[in-house]
């Protein structure tokens, strides 16, 4: 199949280009940008005046629910959410049921993904055996198997000679841990500690719950050498952390949920369930500092932090209610709008969902997807195609997702994507008003 895109206006923030041009697809590449190879003949011709042709969207944090959530939602479900935000590539955690701690269910993963022709899945695989963290899992086979690293998900890691081994190993083999910094016993509150939650009588999360596992997390990178992912920092005093420890030297990245990025605890108003989330949003001064650390690159990605969960899971009393929240089909938008009230601009609202998570996944892409993120001639044909100036309002009844429990219900937000292409093949096409 041969497309080619004419007239928008092409951005890769990865190479500083932004140009209006032409893009030539073709046998899953991109074959031309501002001029088309000879005999180029196109089977479909995308009218993308007025629009921005990116790189489609890689995200750093996507439950699928699949095996063992399917109630809450299936691999179809999701993926279908995730072409129609823009998503071209996203990185899954292994808290599935069974567990994404053996060969077989990642292979099974990646092979019911891939018969969907839709967005491209990177499974993490789990840190330790059932997550149960006390034996590690046979990091080298789950790589072999397509894990682009390794995680404890949502389950902290309470034994810090097991994960002393887990850096030791994976810095043997060069490969990344991705890790949640929260305490154990300090992380297990319903609410970011503060006068909010004390009104409230929420249990609350204490900051130091972050900065203690981040301490603890740096003292070992500095004796192993191992190469460190941070997922969802939340606070300000974390960000300090990081830069500090960027600083010095140490081999890690970080990314922040949209959640963090643009709501606080007083977003909780009356209970409302849908923020009951993980990590729970914090103060004003933690979402500024968040929001100063994506713009200046102490936080590499922003990332939808994506959670289907059912109705039974979050019409409950706040403290009872399961933490998460779809987010696929919000991620570009609430970048855009970040980029808009930040004045980080366009081309870094897009960088931190694209070019920057791809970096963050590095040589775990394998020289297939080596492009992903970009859009250069002879990369990999994922593109999502949008109109900056087309507003949309969030409603659960149009979300793509099975969940539909989002905090942002009701907000208004740019950008609107018309087409997602994966592998040079149309996976989405957005309908006609």
């Amino acid at each position: 199949m041969k497309i080619l895109i004419q007239g928008g206006r092409v951005i890769d923030p990865s190479r500083n280009f932004d140009e209006v041009a032409d893009v030539a697809l073709a046998a899953g590449r991109v074959v031309g940008i501002g001029r088309t190879p000879d005999g180029f003949v196109p089977n479909k011709v995308i009218d993308a005046r007025g629009c921005i042709v990116a790189p489609g969207l890689v995200d750093l944090a996507v439950r699928l629910r699949e095996p063992g959530y399917e109630h809450e939602g299936m691999l179809e479900s999701e993926m279908a959410a995730a072409v129609a935000g823009g998503v071209t590539s996203l990185v899954c955690p292994p808290d599935t049921d069974p567990v994404l701690d053996e060969p077989g269910l990642v292979e099974m993963l990646k092979m019911r993904a891939e018969k969907l022709h839709q967005a491209r899945v990177f499974p993490l695989g789990a840190l330790t055996r059932g997550l149960a963290g006390e034996v590690l899992t046979e990091m080298a086979e789950l790589t072999e198997a397509g894990c682009v690293g390794f995680s404890q998900a949502e389950v902290g890691l309470a034994n810090t000679q097991v994960l002393q081994r887990a850096f030791q190993y994976a810095a043997t083999f060069g490969y990344t841990v991705w890790l949640r910094p929260q305490d154990v016993h300090l992380g297990k509150g319903v609410a970011a500690s503060g006068p909010l939650a004390t009104r409230l009588g929420l249990a609350g999360v204490p900051v130091a719950a972050e900065t203690i596992a981040l301490h603890t997390i740096f003292e070992l990178m500095k004796i192993t050498g191992a190469r460190v992912h941070l997922c969802r920092l939340s606070s300000a005093a974390g960000v300090a952390l990081v830069r500090e420890a960027k600083a010095q030297g140490l081999p890690v990245t970080c990314d922040v949920s949209i959640n963090s990025l643009h709501l606080t605890d007083t977003d909780i108003g009356y209970f409302d369930s849908r923020l009951r989330l993980s990590p729970p949003v914090r103060q004003q001064r933690d979402r500024d500092a968040l929001a100063q650390a994506l713009v200046d690159g102490t936080v590499d990605a922003l990332v939808s932090d994506h959670m289907p969960l059912d109705e039974d899971a979050k019409t409950l009393p706040f403290a009872e209610a399961e933490p998460g929240a779809t987010g696929l089909e919000l991620l570009l938008s609430l970048a855009l709008r970040w980029g808009q009230q930040s004045g980080a601009g366009l081309t870094r609202a897009l960088g931190v969902i694209t070019g920057e998570p791809a970096r963050v996944l590095g040589a775990a892409l394998g020289t297939l997807q080596a492009s992903c993120g970009q859009l250069v001639e002879g990369g990999v044909g994922d593109v999502c195609v949008f109109d900056p100036l087309a507003h949309w309002q969030v409603q659960a009844a149009n979300l793509r997702s099975q969940g539909k429990h989002t905090p942002f219900s009701g907000y208004e937000l740019p950008g609107r994507v018309r087409w997602t292409f994966v592998g040079g093949h149309l996976a989405y096409e957005a309908p006609l008003a």
